[in-house]
């Protein structure tokens, strides 16, 4: 019998790490429930990035590690869980560096998790609405 977490334990350890990562940028803990060889679908322009590097520096840039955002915060809203997927909704705030306004937008995800960790990733967020509302 494995020793594996089950979706619900990685889900809830995530989503309790998260927060807290992206507020102080360390991602340590929180990686380790992140698969070496993960698959991220981020859609549009972005397509999939691959590697727990790529992970890496996708939650780099939401704790405004590229400078364009600062003072991120992100919520969840609802989480659904089956079989070896789970979806959550969530919002995402923070404030543009450039122009100095504040962004407040919805989003969802949807993870795969095997042997205790997520190996595939698919989000959905309303980037326009960031750009609309900080005037980028």
């Amino acid at each position: 019998m494995s020793n594996a977490l089950t979706l619900a334990e990685v889900g809830r350890r995530l989503l309790a790490l998260y927060p807290e990562a992206i507020a102080k940028g360390d991602f340590g803990e929180a990686l380790t429930y992140i698969d070496p060889d993960v698959i991220d679908h981020r859609g549009g322009t972005s397509g999939d990035h691959h590697g727990i590097d790529a992970w890496r520096a996708k939650w780099e840039a939401a704790a405004g590690g590229d400078g364009e955002i600062h003072d991120t915060e992100v919520t969840v809203l609802a989480t659904v869980s089956d079989g070896e997927t789970l979806a959550n909704v969530y919002s995402y705030r923070g404030v543009h560096t450039a122009t100095g306004k504040p962004f407040d937008v919805g989003g969802m995800d949807l993870i795969r998790v095997r042997d205790g960790r997520v190996v595939e990733h698919w989000a959905f967020g309303d980037y326009d609405a960031i750009r609309a509302q900080v005037g980028a």
